[in-house]
């Protein structure tokens, strides 16, 4: 077994696993029987992944409407230190609905099937709760807002997870980590170019109201496409006299602790994400300090980083997943980790706007490497039957990474930036951060990327 990822017997003496709420012995011998064979055409595919447009819509444009307003809500000089009680106060909403949610969805059944309803409700909920936030004219509220669309969000994440494990064969895993990979990132620059409207519409006093719900709307059409287009794949696992209280619980059974290639590749994810939200978590106070642009040559310079980001990110995401397949996977998450780390150091020493441009495509390039191919380990490495469970938490990882950047990156910026909120301040803060994609790569290094063999909850060994 390859260092770090020794799969431990997962049955104990008692024919339970890792304890209390874990998987019974009947139940962890059919993790893995439901992997689907089929061939997807390149409609289905997209289908699948055409959701994750809509959920990075709504990040990308949230994201930039939270650093243009948080400024006007919050002590002057104080604005970083503010984005990380708010990044910190809903990182638990996401650490706790996403899993719980994906897990019970993997035990439900109904006409829609087992993901649906959990997606159509959570992104119904997305729509209420994006005007709420869009309308709030206090920190309180706008915070308060923010960990309800949070929950929404992830109650409709958890269980959307699952479909790739659920409907793709393991020849085109690839091929759906890299669409999926482009999905995100298009969805990312959608939402920041509708935002970034309020700008170039509103000169001097912008107006975020209607362009915010408008990202909301976006997200709600694609999770409908998501409902009404994908066909479910799988049949429930069986409760077995167990209440939902109890498989809702389950979600957080140590059992998972056996799984170490899995807990490591979650700690590299959330390290690697980390260091990513150093970008697009401050990039917008980063230009406006460091490199004082007016507001028309924010509304001209904000939708062409978004774009050359988006560019260059899909541009690498299909090669990457090609090499993958050839050389495996870790190698090129490594190649990954290395040339974002590198990008970050150039954006913050960049002296001017158009070499901060040139970072953020290589730090864009390391982005869309690492999704295509991270991705596709994970589905590798996850029991097939409870993949609503594990994909639910491997994604606290992207989740949890603004919070944890945040908490970082933004104290640096106002320490160093001081009162004045100097240029400074953003720059080190951005040398810090490079210090996320050191941890990726340690954890990474204990990850066994060896994928699990049909059927018998085992790994079989495959291309490092």
């Amino acid at each position: 077994m390859a260092e770090g990822g020794a799969l431990a017997d997962p049955v104990d003496a008692a024919g339970g696993v890792g304890g209390a709420g874990g998987e019974s012995a009947a139940e962890w011998a059919d993790q893995d029987a439901a992997r689907p064979t089929a061939h997807l055409p390149l409609a289905q595919l997209l289908q699948i992944t055409l959701y994750w447009l809509g959920i990075s819509a709504l990040q990308g444009g949230v994201g930039i409407a939270v650093q243009k307003r948080l400024p006007g809500l919050v002590p002057a000089g104080e604005t970083g230190t503010y984005i990380a009680i708010q990044g910190l106060v809903i990182l638990w909403v996401n650490i706790l609905v996403q899993p719980t949610v994906g897990m019970i969805s993997d035990y439900t059944s109904s006409r829609w099937g087992r993901r649906k309803p959990y997606i159509a409700i959570g992104a119904t909920l997305d729509v209420l709760f994006i005007t709420g936030f869009a309308l709030s004219n206090s920190y309180v509220s706008l915070v308060a807002f923010l960990a309800l669309l949070q929950f929404s969000s992830n109650f409709a994440q958890g269980p959307f997870q699952g479909y790739v494990p659920d409907l793709v064969p393991e020849e085109q895993v690839g091929l759906a980590s890299a669409l999926l990979g482009a999905m995100q990132t298009v969805g990312y620059v959608v939402g920041g170019a509708v935002v970034t409207l309020a700008l170039l519409v509103g000169g001097d006093h912008p107006d975020y109201t209607i362009p915010t719900i408008v990202v909301g709307l976006i997200e709600f059409a694609t999770a409908m496409g998501t409902v009404r287009w994908v066909r479910e794949g799988g049949r429930p696992r069986a409760r077995r006299g167990r209440s939902w209280l109890q498989i809702a619980r389950s979600a957080w059974a140590t059992d998972i602790l056996r799984e170490r290639s899995f807990i490591f590749l979650v700690l590299s994810r959330l390290m690697f994400f980390a260091g990513v939200n150093a970008l697009l978590g401050f990039w917008v106070i980063f230009l406006d300090r460091t490199m004082a642009l007016s507001n028309e040559e924010q509304g001209v310079l904000y939708p062409l980083t978004q774009v050359v980001i988006a560019i260059v990110t899909a541009a690498a995401t299909i090669p990457s997943a090609r090499i993958s397949d050839r050389v495996g996977r870790k190698p090129v998450i490594y190649v990954a980790i290395a040339i974002g780390g590198a990008g970050l150091v150039v954006m913050a020493l960049a002296p001017a706007f158009w070499v901060f441009l040139v970072g953020a495509a290589i730090l864009a390039a390391a982005s869309g490497a690492f999704l295509a191919v991270d991705w596709a380990l994970m589905t590798d490495i996850i029991p097939r039957a409870a993949s609503g469970r594990y994909m639910g938490i491997s994604n606290i990882a992207p989740a949890a990474a603004g919070a944890l950047a945040g908490a970082l990156v933004g104290p640096v910026i106002d320490i160093v930036g001081g009162p004045a909120q100097s240029g400074s301040g953003p720059r080190a803060a951005y040398l810090a951060a490079v210090l996320f994609f050191a941890l990726a790569a340690w954890f990474l290094r204990r990850v066994d990327p060896r994928a699990r063999e049909r059927g018998t909850g085992v790994p079989y060994p495959a291309r490092s």
